[in-house]
């Protein structure tokens, strides 16, 4: 089994992994994946993967931790796993395209599903409102089999963990440009999970506020520079 988990530094993340498994040190494997050192404006993070043995943790639920990201069986498991497969690929072969939907991660009350295509950047679309507008539909139809309260994530050539990173770096650079100009700058329209990633990664510089601005779905979040306080 593969788990990936954070900590501040590698050694908090290693225990984190171990006490959530309920696993000694020896009993599992880690590779680093990320390492981000503390900045004036960034705080540092650590990011490994956990393999374990398929016995070593055989308790371990599909139900993941806070903070924890499991690698699930690709295969849907339960009827409704197999509906929301099933109705999304025929959603997109209807559109006439080929594609191969399998599970991505389990989690409480929110499940992420994968697109395999030779045309992911079509059900991508521009700064992914294709991929967004098919998420909101799968939501919709999860809803409709009784599952309101689970989110579904859908994503394909890892576009969300690549976009998660774009805006990541779109803020501090625009915080660069909004402290030497003493200028607002607005962002481009952004759904409203992209928004939340924008106000929370600026939130704990004391020099730069964050506001969104305009109507319905897609609003712009406007980077203010408001001085040393």
């Amino acid at each position: 089994m593969v788990y990936e988990y954070e900590g501040k530094t590698e050694k908090e993340a290693i225990e984190k992994a171990a006490t959530e498994l309920g696993l000694e040190r020896d009993q599992f494997d880690v590779e680093i994946l990320e390492t981000q050192k503390n900045s004036l404006f960034k705080k540092g993070f650590v990011k490994i993967r956990v393999h374990t043995e398929d016995n070593a943790k055989s308790a371990v639920s599909e139900t993941s931790y806070a903070g924890t990201k499991k690698i699930a069986d690709p295969v849907p498991q339960g009827e409704f796993e197999e509906k929301l497969t099933t109705f999304i690929k025929e959603v997109i072969e209807k559109m006439g395209y080929e594609v191969k939907v399998d599970v991505m991660f389990r989690e409480e009350k929110k499940i992420g599903i994968k697109l395999e295509s030779s045309s992911s950047s079509i059900l991508i679309g521009r700064k992914g409102k294709n991929l967004d507008a098919l998420q909101l539909l799968l939501n919709v139809y999860a809803g409709k089999l009784g599952h309101e309260e689970v989110r579904v994530i859908l994503d394909t050539e890892n576009y969300r963990i690549r976009r998660e990173e774009a805006l990541v770096r779109l803020a501090y650079t625009t915080a660069d440009k909004v402290r030497s100009s003493r200028n607002s700058i607005l962002l481009e329209p952004m759904n409203p999970f992209e928004r939340r990633l924008i106000h929370t990664t600026l939130n704990d510089i004391p020099d730069i506020e964050t506001k969104s601005e305009g109507d319905g779905l897609y609003k712009q979040v406007r980077v203010i520079y408001k001085g040393l306080v």
